[in-house]
């Protein structure tokens, strides 16, 4: 009778624990929360921490905090850097899911990459059940990204994902509602970001920050030659030879060619992941092509350049930076999907 009144009460949750975003999908709400999975943090004297910002609020603070504030990023990489703060930001994000309610306590599906390991997994599922979940289940990044893409999981063909997050991409081959195989690299929206810092860094001389790479990267990042090669953004930062700040100009070509390298990174992945599937399956996937999702799908010509290596049809997901969690949504509507993709912790 008590789980029935609980179950009455509680408020489902799926939450996409991304490196570079966080986002929450309430049952029959859709996505509520869409924020940065940064923390602000106020260093005490006796190192004490406390929690001053998160989400939006934080970000704005990256690079630009004095000593005693620090702005973190807790997920690196797709897992959990930093347990303490990460359980602060779940638990502020499910709170302002539930409307600051403290006595509901919601059942949550949690997104996490394919291939971390049994300790990593705990850490994720502690950290949600100590922020104020009832139960925990964890599903794949990759799974998740193919329901949410709307591929025909469950039918026995094969399917390719590529989710390129801000921590990790991932490359899965999907059949009868499991993952055939899968390749997880650490290059994705990050390492992007610091390509294109290390680039200005070593052509300029200028000194850039995380958030500044960044702006470049969404204003100028291509991997394929635009029709508007000479396209420009000034880029304001710190010269390292004479220590004043200093505005330059960088071109789409430039950005290009400082992104070139984890790209092909990328690109590698997905040719190790063809070679790697079963012959039926790649039969399969010469039909139905290569689906493309999260934010990184969205650096411009990307999808032509991995159909011009790999010579196969490749298209950007519907939505692709909300792909995973929406897929985690319709696990949240349906009792029997979500038994069958998710995974044991």
């Amino acid at each position: 009778m008590l789980k029935k009144l609980m179950d009455l009460f509680s408020n489902d949750l799926a939450i996409d624990l991304g490196t570079a975003n966080c986002l929450v999908y309430a049952r029959d709400r859709g996505i509520i929360v869409n924020e940065p999975s940064v923390v602000a943090v106020h260093q005490g004297f006796r190192g004490n921490q406390k929690i001053l910002a998160v989400g939006k609020e934080a970000k704005e603070m990256l690079g630009r905090t004095p000593g005693s504030i620090r702005a973190i990023r807790p997920m690196k990489d797709g897992v959990i850097a930093d347990f303490e703060v990460t359980q602060a930001m779940l638990k502020y994000f499910i709170q302002k899911s539930m409307n600051g309610s403290k006595f509901v306590k919601p059942r949550i599906i949690i997104c996490i990459p394919f291939g971390i390991t049994q300790v990593e997994k705990r850490a994720v599922k502690e950290s949600a059940e100590q922020a104020g979940a009832r139960e925990v289940y964890l599903i794949e990044e990759p799974m998740a990204a193919a329901i949410g893409a709307g591929l025909p999981i469950t039918d026995p063909s094969g399917n390719m994902i590529v989710d390129i997050g801000g921590g990790t991409t991932e490359v899965a081959v999907i059949s009868l509602g499991g993952i055939v195989y899968s390749k997880s690299v650490r290059v994705a929206g990050d390492k992007f970001d610091e390509a294109i810092a290390s680039y200005v860094k070593k052509k300029y001389s200028l000194l850039i920050g995380e958030r500044t790479a960044e702006q470049i990267k969404i204003i100028l990042g291509n991997a394929y030659p635009l029709d508007d090669d000479k396209k420009t953004t000034e880029v304001k930062g710190r010269d390292l030879i004479g220590g004043a700040p200093k505005t330059i100009s960088v071109t789409a070509e430039e950005v290009r060619e400082a992104l070139a390298d984890p790209i092909s990174e990328v690109v590698e992945a997905i040719k190790i992941a063809l070679e790697k599937t079963p012959p039926e399956l790649a039969a399969d996937i010469v039909d139905n092509g290569i689906i493309l999702a999260g934010g990184g799908s969205l650096l411009a010509n990307l999808d032509i350049l991995i159909k011009e290596k790999t010579g196969l049809p490749v298209a950007i997901a519907e939505d692709p930076l909300t792909c995973v969690v929406r897929g985690c949504g319709k696990c949240l509507e349906s009792l029997s999907l979500l038994k069958q993709v998710t995974t044991l912790s």
